[in-house]
């Protein structure tokens, strides 16, 4: 996918989501053939010509200041990762560079490290499509508990992505399922910003798109949302119900690393002791039996 198509295609998504009414434009009370604001009613609101926000909007325009985007999102109502997704998509085109298939991602010595000073706490590490590189013992036990926990000799890693669109078992161990389908497509379109030449992303967003309707509908709306922190009610086959919070611990140069807590003295917090007992039998992942990354 081409940058300017990528801004295109969210800039005329986003115009169809906001309502006349939400940013005071009068209607007059007439009927709209289409939903949301028309091109020239939000060139207006961002204070630039009506020709040249339809050139921005059908990709012939590829060099939009900071100052205009800035209008652009302040007239969409966009929040601050939003704003900041629109600036990447809006970057200069780089010269026809080929689509092309990423290096395996690979899990650092000093990640690999804090995996295993983790060994309280579930997690999992993460590669920016959602592939699994690594995990500890309980870490797989609440995310996954029903795949195998050696994962060395699979010839495809796990993605996350897929479980919780196309696995019946994730699925169910969200009580808020949508809510978090949403902050897993909303973070994949972060990623697609920012690594437009992956086509390992692309190639997973179509199988996606192919195999889960819920999935296409969410990735159409281009919503955007990166995974930070959240709390999710789970519903786990083991331990029962439980809320933990969620946090994405970024590494800088390569995959997160994504745990699982709950407040000390809580009832999930004694859920997450029980299942850490139940799982004490499971070898901990060492660096040597990691999930592959070739």
């Amino acid at each position: 996918m081409s940058e300017t198509a990528g801004l295109g295609d969210f800039l005329k998504t986003r115009r169809s989501q906001l309502s006349p009414d939400a940013v005071g434009v009068p209607s007059y009370g007439e009927r709209r053939r289409v939903p949301g604001l028309r091109r020239e009613e939000l060139a207006r609101l961002a204070g630039v010509s009506v020709s040249y926000y339809t050139r921005l909007e059908q990709g012939h325009s590829s060099n939009a200041s900071p100052e205009v985007l800035d209008a652009l999102a302040t007239a969409l109502r966009l929040d601050e990762a939003e704003r900041r997704h629109l600036h990447v998509l809006a970057r200069p085109a780089r010269h026809h560079r080929r689509t092309r298939r990423p290096a395996p991602e690979r899990l650092s010595e000093a990640t690999g490290q804090l995996l295993d000073a983790l060994v309280a706490v579930p997690a999992i590490v993460l590669g920016r499509r959602g592939d699994v590189v690594a995990w500890n013992s309980l870490g797989h036990a609440l995310f996954a508990g029903h795949l195998d926990v050696d994962l060395a000799e699979v010839s495809r890693r796990p993605n996350m992505a897929q479980l919780v669109f196309l696995d019946p078992h994730t699925r169910e161990l969200y009580a808020d399922w949508p809510s978090k389908a949403k902050a897993v497509v909303g973070n994949l379109r972060l990623v697609a910003g920012q690594y437009p030449d992956d086509a390992a992303l692309y190639e997973l967003v179509g199988q996606l798109s192919a195999k889960s309707t819920e999935f296409a509908s969410m990735w159409a709306d281009h919503r955007v949302k990166p995974c930070a922190t959240a709390d999710y009610e789970m519903r786990h086959p083991l331990i029962g119900p439980l809320t933990v919070t969620q946090q994405t611990l970024n590494t800088g140069t390569g995959p997160s690393i994504v745990v699982a807590t709950a407040p000390h003295g809580s009832p999930s917090h004694t859920a997450l002791a029980l299942l850490a007992q139940a799982t004490a039998s499971t070898t901990p992942y060492s660096p040597a039996n990691r999930v592959s990354t070739t």
